[in-house]
């Protein structure tokens, strides 16, 4: 499997991202015919090499005539009614996506009162299309990515101007949740190193960890800015995993804790499991038993990393009526999962997908999401999931 991993050594931008794919390889020609699929004329790109603190790298540079700022809607809809191909229109509508709810947030407003507010321009969109049609034609199949290096938090610089980080670059990273780099003297007075476009593909396309694998490309895409105590640059590196010694990988450290039970409530139970999960256990659940003078009784079982076993054994004996807990060492192969956000024909829906080496076999719309269009629409709740399971399948699973 071909992955990407990016590095955010300066910071991180749209073009940037872009530039680092060209200087690993991504033809210049084949962009700029790809990208005339979106029928959006009144651009050119062209590129170069140049450095930055002694690293040498690509700068891209859109040109663009047309600054008009255009809707979130007009941008989505331009790519949807393109003739790219599906999945390049699927991820770059779930990255422009990510961006309108990003700015809904940063205005106080519905992402849909957004429909004529400002959000890009032009260039925005060759940037986003450019980068994930890139990776479509490097044969990229996931991306991962280091913590993003957002540049030191500082006020406005001028009267009017926003602080750093932007406000919808800080909004996107807390909505995935993405690790960002400790702040450095360094980056002091350099002002934005990742920009809402650079933040949106990456928090919305790439996992955040290194994974095992052999590297045999990098690019190196510069920025506008060079700052005198470091580069302004990202790297991309590419090369393919390495295989997996099995079908999934197999856990050790782990505890399997039961007690058994003939004196409890249903309530009690719930909070002793509401209360084991909160505290970190992989899984809990309670199996309805037959005990001793042919009362019923239940086992409340929990699995749960060894290193909570003794605060989860006070848990259960502090919350519960039993008086004993047993415990034993267990193992367990554990398929891989990644929870994904898909821009479905219904609206974002977050989806499970399941991988049996490293390959996806199967993906789960999540119930809550499924629930509240169904809700907003008036369409039933298993035509939803119906819809939802079909479009992931065909999006998310090979």
């Amino acid at each position: 499997m071909r992955i990407a991993y990016i590095q955010p050594i300066g910071g991180a931008s749209g073009d940037m991202l872009l530039a680092a794919l060209i200087d690993a390889g991504l033809p210049l020609d084949w962009l700029r015919t790809e990208l005339v699929k979106l029928e959006s004329p009144g651009y050119d790109i062209d590129s170069g090499q140049e450095t930055r603190k002694e690293v040498r790298g690509t700068k891209l540079t859109v040109m663009v005539e047309d600054r008009t700022r255009y809707s979130p809607r007009y941008l989505i809809d331009t790519v949807r009614d393109s003739a790219l191909p599906q999945v390049v229109k699927d991820r770059s509508c779930l990255v422009l996506d990510n961006l309108w709810r990003a700015e809904a947030r940063v205005h106080g407003e519905p992402a849909e009162s957004l429909e004529l507010e400002e959000l890009g321009s032009l260039d925005t969109l060759i940037d986003v299309v450019g980068f994930i049609a890139g990776l479509e034609w490097l044969g990229v199949e996931r991306v991962y990515s280091a913590p993003l290096v957002m540049g030191a938090s500082e006020p406005p610089r001028w009267s009017g101007g926003y602080s750093n980080p932007a406000p919808a670059t800080l909004e996107l990273v807390a909505m995935s949740g993405a690790p960002v780099a400790e702040d450095r003297d360094i980056f002091k007075g350099a002002g934005e190193l990742t920009t809402p476009t650079g933040a949106a593909l990456i928090t919305s396309l790439a996992e955040f960890n290194r994974p095992s694998f052999s590297v045999d490309q990098v690019g190196v895409g510069l920025g506008t800015k060079d700052p005198e105590t470091f580069p302004n640059v990202v790297r991309v590196w590419l090369g393919e995993a390495v295989a997996p010694a099995g079908f999934a990988p197999r856990q050790g450290n782990i505890v399997l804790l039961e007690t058994n039970m003939d004196d409890v409530s249903g309530v009690v139970v719930g909070y002793a499991q509401e209360r084991l999960f909160e505290m970190g256990a992989l899984d809990v659940w309670y199996s309805p038993i037959q005990m001793k003078k042919n009362r019923p009784g239940v086992i409340l079982s929990a699995l749960l990393p060894a290193e909570l076993e003794e605060a989860a054994c006070e848990l259960v004996l502090r919350e519960t009526p039993t008086l004993g807990v047993r415990t034993r060492p267990v193992e367990r192969y554990a398929a891989e999962r990644k929870n994904v956000s898909m821009v479905s024909s219904m609206g974002v829906i977050s989806v499970k997908v399941k991988f049996v080496g490293g390959r996806a076999i199967s993906a789960a719309p999540e119930y809550e999401d499924c629930r509240r269009i169904a809700l907003d629409t008036g369409v039933p709740l298993q035509e939803v999931q119906r819809r939802a399971q079909e479009e992931a399948n065909h999006l998310l699973t090979g």
